[in-house]
């Protein structure tokens, strides 16, 4: 079994962290394992009340379906009634909206990142960063 470990969590954290800043916008940034665990939470300075929890959804939809949430979001416009409803099937705990990406090592998803208090375009760029981060061959 691989597994994320709070150093390969530090570093997709400080990477979307760095990217936030270049865009000019608060942000909470969640890593979550395979299962959805939680590895580390860093709110960000200025960022809404909920960020802590809809990062973490975000995170925990782009491990579970292993896709960047982005891509749920646009799956939502044809795909309406499932998309829709799965996050209430799941108590909430998935959330389908851009600003979430899967952590991979070679083939098989090992985690998920999840961002929150920008925009949605300004918190997948930030996962999209994070994930990236961990690419390839970074242990």
């Amino acid at each position: 079994m691989i597994e994320i470990t709070l150093e390969m969590a530090e570093r997709a954290v400080r990477a979307a962290q760095a990217k936030a800043r270049e865009l000019g916008a608060p942000m909470t940034i969640t890593v979550v394992d395979e299962a959805g665990r939680l590895v580390l939470c860093a709110r960000g300075d200025g960022t809404g009340f909920f960020t802590p929890e809809t990062s973490r959804a975000k995170a925990v939809a782009a491990a579970a379906f292993r896709k960047p949430t982005g891509w749920m979001a646009e799956q939502r416009k044809s795909h309406e009634p499932f998309w829709a409803n799965m996050p209430i099937v799941v108590g909430g705990q998935a959330l389908p909206s851009p600003g979430g990406a899967p952590i991979s090592r070679g083939a098989r998803v090992i985690g998920g990142i999840g961002c929150g208090g920008g925009t949605g375009e300004q918190d997948q760029v930030c996962a999209d960063a994070g994930a990236q981060a961990l690419g390839e061959g970074k242990s």
